[in-house]
């Protein structure tokens, strides 16, 4: 559901993971908490499901949904994205962000360009924007922090980054 302006209307909450127990529950993989907890319903694969069941915690999620009621439709639902509409997400702090927003974005220092944000990876210090760079080499990490990072303009699709600071002249 992602890379088109359509695809902006939904936001990445997990991927479905491996059956837990009998009754068509399973893991959520890579959860995204703040999503998961206040989600009625869940998309996958283009298909709107009710959230019939919720467990466990934040890092250890687990979901049955309308339809899956054994192991075996959990296990064929495996390896699948779930999806929430950016409408039912609760509200983001400033200085807060959605990867879904983030990705994609035109990454610069000033004038210069460095390269594009390819994903948000969580580090245990910190959040950090894995970019590729325009002119090629390994990937750039850039800390989500402010002494790293200038400004975010998600509407404009360009964050500003200080090179010096990150150690890239």
């Amino acid at each position: 559901m992602a890379g088109t302006a359509a695809d902006r209307e939904w936001l990445r909450a997990g991927r479905v993971g491996r059956p837990h127990g009998l009754d068509g529950s399973f893991l959520v993989a890579d959860p995204n908490p703040e999503l998961l907890r206040s989600a009625e319903t869940v998309t996958i694969g283009g298909v709107a499901r009710t959230i019939e069941r919720r467990a466990g915690h934040d890092r250890r999620v687990i979901l049955r949904l309308e339809g899956c009621a054994d192991r075996d439709a959990a296990d064929a639902l495996r390896g699948q994205d779930l999806f929430v509409g950016r409408e039912r997400a609760p509200a983001l702090g400033e200085d807060e962000w959605w990867a879904e927003d983030l990705e994609g974005c035109a990454v610069r220092d000033g004038d210069r360009v460095v390269g594009t944000v390819v994903r948000l990876l969580a580090l245990p210090s910190c959040e950090v924007l894995e970019v590729e760079r325009a002119h090629g080499g390994d990937a750039l990490l850039v800390p989500l922090v402010s002494d790293a990072v200038r400004r975010v303009d998600v509407e404009r699709h360009e964050i500003d980054v200080n090179l010096a600071f990150l150690g890239e002249e």
